[in-house]
This record gives C-alpha cells, structure tokens and sequence, in this order.
C-alpha cells in the first residue's frame, strides 16, 4: 500500500465514523493519526459528548474487533488482563482471558478507578503483552486502547500516573457540538424506534497492519527532525514546567507527524504536520510546576510559547 492510496483509505474511514459520531472532523482525524502510529489515544470529555461511540465506531470502519471494559472503583487488574481458573475435572489451571485481548480496547472512564487498577494496562499498552503467573501472553495485532476519561475536577475520578499519560501518543477532546451537529443529534432521536446510525467496514482488519507500516515511508528532513527535538528541548527548560517532555514525547511526535502527512495525502513531513499534532502529543505530558498551576498557566499556554519561541524551518518538499 502507497501513501496515495492509504490516505484514500484514511479519507472513507473518516468518513464512516463522521456518518454515526456527530463531532469535529479535526478531532476524527486525531483519533486516526493516533491508530496509523500505533499508539493509543486519551480522549477527556464530560459524559454524553459521544466518546464511547467514537471508539467503537473506529473498530467497525476497520474491521477490528472490540472490546469495552467499564472502569469503576471496584475493578481488580485481573478483571482486565485476565485471570487462571482452576478447571477441577482436569485438575488444571486455564488462562482465561479479559477483555484486553481485543485488536481496539475502550477504556472507558479509565479515571474512575484506583490506580492499581489503571496500571494494569500499562504492560500491554506498552509492550502489546499480558503477563499473568509468569506466563506472558502476546496480545491480538493490531492492538490500540482508546481511553476516555471525565475532567479530574469531577466528583470520583482519580488522576492518571505520569507514566501512563505518556503511554497516549495522543490526548484530545470532542467537545460539544456546534447549533448543526446539536440539532443532528436531536433529529436522529426524533424517532425512537431508529437506531444510531452503524458505520461501514472501511479496510479488512487483517490489512490494517499495512496500513500502519505506510508512515514508515514517509520522509522527514533533517532539519524538521530538529525541530521536533527542539520544541521537547524547550518544555523542559521553561522555568513554569516541572516534568517536560520526555523522549518518548518525542519520538511520538515525530511518528504522529508521519502518519498525519499519510493523512493528508503526502510521502513527506511539512512544518505544519508537526505542529497540527504538537498540542495533542506534548500537553498531557506536562506537569506543571506549584507556582505556576496557582497562577492558573495551562498546558495548551506552555506549548502555544514553545512553538511561538521557535522557528520554523524552511525544508524541502521536492524529491531531490
């Protein structure tokens, strides 16, 4: 597969998910930006702005299967990953598996859990494995977690661990929809007998994997490979910034930066794909320092400063 026709592909995926998730089509293109780089995505939102419906309409338009474990203050690690049961007429153990053997994983509210529970995910967001016993067990490919979360201000969430905010290559919101997409959502229920519309099987699951492999031919000038250390290099040394951005932040920049060219049709990185991602990819890797959170500084300001302190550099588009 090209990087014509997979933005093709790109494009009709899109376009199913937009036919049953009424959101911004910035936001859809986010999400599959997130899945071409083999990562995992964090979507926070207040209930009810079609976060669960997203994740699962993604799954449909790729041919995935899917699996959604709810988070709640009394979930165990083992009712995620799986757990061995003891088979007494053979005298065994069997490993029976959870629900994150599944090639799309919606974690959903994932904050509402304690995080002994959240850190279950972290070996197979990771590594795309379950260990359990001793034994590892590798986990379906392709493997992604889509996982939603309510604002931390809310009544029962707990914080997600540093460590686990930079397992999200990406983290973006949906938003509330404007006058046209409210009204959308009010005249699809006009009739209560209707179902929410189901989007079309875009690509067989078995070629997403293909599809994953074409940002690994799209070329990235040396000096927007700088850039890109640049801008990490600069959240670490801005004084209201305690934790900036690690390595891995970058490197997840630099991959997102890839696949949103496939995105938009091109077999090369232009400025502009790196900063369309730069928010997404750096702001929850930040935290902030006392000072500054008390003076109410937000993540989006930091990064906004980062990119507007600079330059960006002028690269070839043109194959030599």
């Amino acid at each position: 597969m090209d990087v014509a026709e997979a933005s093709a592909v790109c494009d009709d995926v899109i376009d199913a998910v937009a036919s049953a998730v009424v959101a911004d089509r910035q936001v859809l293109e986010t999400v599959l930006t997130g899945v071409l780089s083999r990562g995992h995505v964090l979507l926070e939102d207040v209930p009810g702005t079609g976060k669960t419906l997203t994740a699962q309409s993604f799954a449909t338009a790729l041919g995935l299967s899917f699996n959604r474990i709810q988070f709640t203050p009394d979930l165990l690690p083992g009712d995620i990953t799986g757990s061995h049961i003891y088979r007494e007429d053979e005298g065994t153990f069997e490993f029976t598996e959870g629900p994150v053997f599944s090639n799309v994983v919606l974690a959903d509210e994932i904050n509402r859990a304690p995080p002994k529970t959240q850190a279950a995910l972290l070996e197979a967001m990771s590594e795309s494995q379950v260990s359990a016993d001793g034994t590892t067990y590798q986990l379906p490919e392709p493997f992604f977690v889509i996982a939603t979360q309510n604002p931390v201000e809310q009544e029962g969430t707990f914080a997600l661990p540093e460590a686990q905010r930079d397992r999200f290559i990406l983290k973006t919101e949906l938003g509330y929809p404007d006058e046209e997409g409210a009204r959308e959502i009010i005249d699809r229920r006009a009739d209560r007998t209707s179902r929410t519309p189901d989007p079309e099987t875009v690509i067989d699951g078995d070629r997403v994997t293909e599809l994953q492999s074409v940002p690994e031919t799209v070329r990235v000038d040396g000096k927007l490979r700088d850039y890109v250390i640049e801008l990490g290099r600069a959240t670490r040394e801005d004084d209201r910034v305690d934790v900036g951005v690690s390595p891995r932040g970058i490197q997840r920049l630099f991959e997102a930066s890839r696949s949103r060219a496939v995105i938009e049709g091109r077999d090369y990185v232009a400025p502009d794909d790196v900063r369309a991602v730069v928010h997404e990819a750096f702001e929850h890797r930040l935290v902030l320092t006392s000072e500054a959170t008390v003076r109410g500084v937000t993540n989006e300001e930091i990064v906004a400063d980062v990119l507007d302190g600079i330059e960006v550099p002028a690269v070839a588009t043109a194959d030599d």
